[in-house]
């Protein structure tokens, strides 16, 4: 980012007898990479009546003294109203700031204008344990943060819109703030943060959890003096006052008496309170006792006086609400994929729960909140420890989706050992498949899925459907049937084609690799109609039709575990310099150059050695390929098998391949010229971005145009041996070449994590919709009114001059010779 782009962004700390954390924080924002004179660090002292102001006042920051404590959330609006920054940065006076929290924030912000938060990620603070990732929000109003407490494991550490970000790091534009009046300082504390990114969700306005913006927290370290009544005072009271602000009408009116009720459970139960102490068949026979006092567990008090000072808030809270409701625009089930699991209980005490279940059923709260969207992802290709690129891909979309849906993962194909997941995966023959078909609300399909479904290729079908079209399957068998007979190639072609077309004509969303694919598809959606008048007006770009997802890797960086090729493969050494070909041998590869390239550079360079890492499709039904059979025969031929070729005859288990991608020194992929190469995408290079290798391809795709416009590596011309092997030296043993392709792979890479790639699909599932021209009912808006006489007259007086100015007079009279004897057949129009 240039300087002269950056915004002033004013970072607020809001203190209360807490001088030394404040110390710390904010003497560590001089560590942020962000230029100086563009931070403005605020202090605002909540009335800590001990040393604090003149420790603060010390670190040379803009100090604010507040008369009184106004709680963090009116400490904060404090702040921000002596600001001067068009970016509030909001941090807990127990937080340390990691140097990119501001500039990966800033970022975020400028790159999206729908974006008006950035929440950002929080670890503990030794940067092992989570404490912020992603919020979750109940149907009784409580924000709470999904995967607390749990270890990062960088499963995190891809950007997301959520409902909202914790206040302990939260940028916000100042504006914006503004707009909203900032915090609900009637909050004080807790919930605060819940409540603005609701509101500001509800305005339409978007919050971007961006794990980039890193901090990390000593988590209420402020409250370790406070007793925990008073914590859950604040929490239940809260809870029920964002609710009343935020939730419509009807919304309200089912939720609002369910919760209190529920507050009120919660208390009893928390307390231990006898709930039948009072009933009138157990008065005491000394009536005095029934005098006495109850003694009420603090917990227990704290519920009670919640719904108390809820009621003594509601006349300004009902203000709030008119306002919050007048300016919305969005629906409370447009927010609930961002509430993530609305229907937790959140409480694991027995009393409570049930009582949670009998509120919920007898207030239909499930059909108020819905259940979660229903995702079925479905694929023909092997589901195990060893998979190939379809599955693979299937795997991650439901990977992906499942943080937000309940998603299935369902295979046709015969092998199905699944691994642990945290989604249902399940094998299931044709009459099977339908069951789960009936089960989901979008289906997200590939290759050959939807001929099993005959019901859903309907035009009446209701089902969403989601087309993954990735692999061009048509193109690929133009080059894999070359050894078949004319007649079957033309067959196969014609199934292959059909199948496709049925997918394009059904779809509700597309899926695709590339920009380029992109273009391919919309030409085969144009022939087959689909791009309608209708659909055009709705997306002129198409997008909301077709989105480009791309195959996608790790957000984590490959974990050596074991060593795999170098001092493991016999006549491979530990100096020597290994040439990897991840994936398999297909028939629109050409490895046969690549093992002519390896014939030649061996006299220059010993040391130097391919290995193929699968030979074997982990799919019983793909077929092996003549391809790789030639490939065997010319590295014998040459003499170069177990010397300087090697070939696994199996394939690398998926959640190990990183060993022998660790291994390698440069990846390759090589190809002829032809049409499957200009559309394809090809999975293995994103390996080599993963495990930060130098690629060395042919020209022609768009990895190819990848490589040469980011310096990924070298791309060399189709079938030119002499080139490849040149190439391939470049990359092995010019090693300042090498670290520049590495330097520039780390950056390209952070473009193809899985979260990112699936963007587009995970957009599309939080509100899938049918296509613009699937509507029920649709039909053009303006039609052309019929002609009147004396329109047909003007229009026929026009049809005589075209005619005549065609072919004359004999024109004239064999088209109005052939016009009479239509409407002598009874085809005429008048």
């Amino acid at each position: 980012m240039e300087r002269a782009n950056l915004p002033v962004v004013s970072v607020i700390v809001v203190n209360h007898r807490g001088a030394d954390d404040t110390v710390t924080c904010v003497t560590g924002l001089s560590e942020l990479d962000y230029p100086a004179e563009l931070l403005e660090i605020i202090v605002v002292d909540n009335a800590s009546g001990d040393d604090s102001v003149t420790k603060i006042r010390n670190t040379g920051v803009t100090l604010i003294e507040s008369p009184e404590n106004l709680g963090f959330a009116g400490g904060c609006n404090l702040g921000a109203k002596s600001a001067t920054g068009s970016v509030l940065a909001f941090l807990n006076n127990d937080a340390r700031a990691d140097k990119n929290w501001v500039k990966a924030a800033v970022a975020t912000l400028q790159s999206e204008p729908t974006i008006g938060a950035v929440a950002s990620k929080v670890l503990d603070w030794d940067g092992e344990v989570i404490d912020f990732v992603d919020g979750g929000l109940t149907w009784f109003g409580m924000g709470y943060k999904r995967h607390a407490g749990q270890k990062d494991d960088g499963s995190h550490d891809g950007p997301r819109d959520v409902l909202f970000g914790t206040g302990s790091a939260l940028l916000v534009r100042a504006e914006l703030f503004r707009e909203l009046e900032g915090f609900d300082d009637r909050f004080f504390m807790f919930y605060e943060d819940v409540d603005l990114g609701w509101r500001l969700n509800l305005r339409g306005w978007r919050v971007r959890y961006e794990p980039k913006s890193l901090t990390y927290h000593r988590h209420h370290a402020s409250m370790t003096n406070v007793d925990e009544s008073r914590e859950l005072y604040l929490l239940e009271r809260n809870a029920l006052a964002s609710l009343y602000k935020n939730l419509s009408d009807e919304t309200l009116a089912k939720v609002l008496p369910a919760a209190l009720a529920l507050v009120i459970r919660r208390a009893t139960a928390r307390g231990e309170i006898d709930p039948t102490q009072l009933e009138i068949t157990k008065r005491p026979a000394d009536k005095t006792q029934d005098a006495a006092p109850v003694p009420i567990a603090r917990q227990a008090l704290a519920g009670f006086l919640a719904v108390d000072q809820f009621v003594e808030l509601l006349p300004r809270l009902n203000e709030s609400r008119k306002i919050e409701q007048s300016k919305r625009r969005v629906t409370d089930q447009d927010l609930v994929p961002l509430m993530r699991k609305a229907m937790e209980p959140a409480y694991p005490l027995p009393r409570y729960l049930a009582a949670h279940d009998v509120l919920v059923d007898v207030f239909g709260l499930e059909d108020v909140f819905g259940r979660p969207r229903r995702i079925l992802v479905i694929t023909g290709d092997a589901i195990s420890d060893r998979m190939a690129g379809p599955a693979i891909r299937a795997w991650h979309m439901a990977d992906v989706l499942s943080g937000e849906h309940n998603v299935r993962l369902v295979t046709t194909n015969p092998l199905c050992a699944a691994p642990d997941a945290p989604f249902e995966i399940h094998r299931a023959t044709t009459k099977q498949l339908l069951t789960h078909v009936d089960w989901a609300d979008v289906v997200v399909l590939q290759g050959h899925a939807l001929e099993k479904l005959a019901h859903l290729k309907r035009a009446d079908s209701t089902k969403i459907v989601v087309c993954d079209m990735y692999d061009p399957m048509h193109l690929e068998l133009l080059e894999q049937g070359k050894d078949d007979t004319d007649e079957k190639r033309e067959t196969d072609l014609g199934v292959v084609t059909r199948i496709l077309n049925a997918q394009l004509e059904r779809g509700d969303f597309f899926l695709c690799a590339s920009e380029r694919q992109r273009h391919f598809w919309l030409g085969h959606l144009a022939a087959l109609g689909r791009l309608t008048p209708m659909l055009y007006d709705n997306d002129p770009t198409t997008q909301s039709l077709l989105g480009i997802a791309p195959f996608g890797l790790s957000g984590k960086p490959p974990q050596r575990t074991a060593p795999a090729i170098k001092g493991v493969v016999p006549g491979v050494s530990e100096k020597d310099q290994v040439v990897i070909w991840a994936g398999g041998v297909y028939s629109w590869f050409d490895p046969l150059t690549l093992i002519r390239a390896i014939d030649r550079l061996r006299h220059r360079r010993s040391g130097v050695k391919l290995y193929f890492l699968g030979m074997k499709h982990p799919n019983p039904e793909v077929p092996d390929m003549d391809i790789g059979g030639q490939t065997r025969a010319l590295a014998g031929q040459l003499g170069l098998t177990g010397e300087h070729v090697f070939f696994n005859d199996g394939w690398v288990p998926y959640t190990e391949r990183q060993n022998w991608l660790l291994d390698a020194d440069c990846g390759v992929t090589t190809h002829y010229e032809h049409v499957e190469t200009t559309f394809a995408f090809r999975t293995r290079v994103l390996d080599y971005l993963w495990a930060g290798l130098p690629i060395v391809t042919t020209s022609g795709d768009s990895f190819a145009d990848l490589v040469t416009q980011e310096g990924l590596g070298v791309v060399v011309p189709p079938e030119d041996p002499d080139a490849l092997a040149d190439a391939l030296e470049k990359v092995l043993y010019d090693e300042a070449f090498a670290a520049a392709c590495r330097d520039r792979i780390a950056v390209v890479r952070e473009r193809f994590t899985w979260e990112t790639a699936l963007a587009p699909l995970a957009e599309f599932c939080r509100n899938p919709r049918p296509a613009a021209d699937r509507l029920p009912g649709a039909a053009p808006m303006v039609r052309k009114a019929p002609l009147s006489t004396g329109g047909k007259l003007k229009r026929d007086l026009r049809l005589v001059r075209e005619y005549l100015n065609d072919g004359g007079p004999t024109e004239l009279a064999k088209r109005a010779t052939g016009r009479l004897r239509k409407i002598a057949r009874g085809g005429g129009n008048g």
